[in-house]
């Protein structure tokens, strides 16, 4: 099996997922998981794709990532890890589209207007 390459996003952190058969070794950013999120719920995130489809321990990764804070960058590995292993074999779709793990969730943060203090928080209004 070659490396597969795929791309996750979130808010405005980009994941890119390069995965390839092994021990089940994640490095992100150079770094071992546990160094990079020492969370309990970030890593459960992680591996949550894996432990859908029961492919735990099969694949190696090595995950770049860039921008957004640490549970933006968690989610955007997710859909990263979803779409490389839909790529393996497509029968783990099934698993992993009625969890949303193949969604690409569109919030992003709303951008402040002019003439007010944020993006829906107005100046305070004086009438005298």
């Amino acid at each position: 099996m070659e490396v597969i390459h795929t791309i996750g996003r979130r808010k405005t952190a980009v994941a890119r997922v390069y995965m390839s058969e092994g021990k089940g070794e994640i490095t992100i950013n150079n770094k071992a998981l546990d160094a990079y999120f020492p969370s309990a719920t970030h890593k459960y995130k992680v591996n949550q794709p894996f432990t859908l489809t029961d492919t735990l321990g099969k694949y190696n990764l090595n995950v770049s990532v860039t921008g957004g804070g640490p549970t933006g960058q968690v989610e955007a590995i997710r859909l990263g890890i979803s779409r490389a292993l839909c790529t393996v074999d497509e029968e783990h779709r099934s698993a992993l589209k009625p969890e949303g793990l193949l969604t690409r969730d569109p919030r992003m943060v709303e951008r402040k207007k002019f003439g007010q203090k944020k993006a829906r928080k107005k100046f305070q209004f004086s009438k005298r």
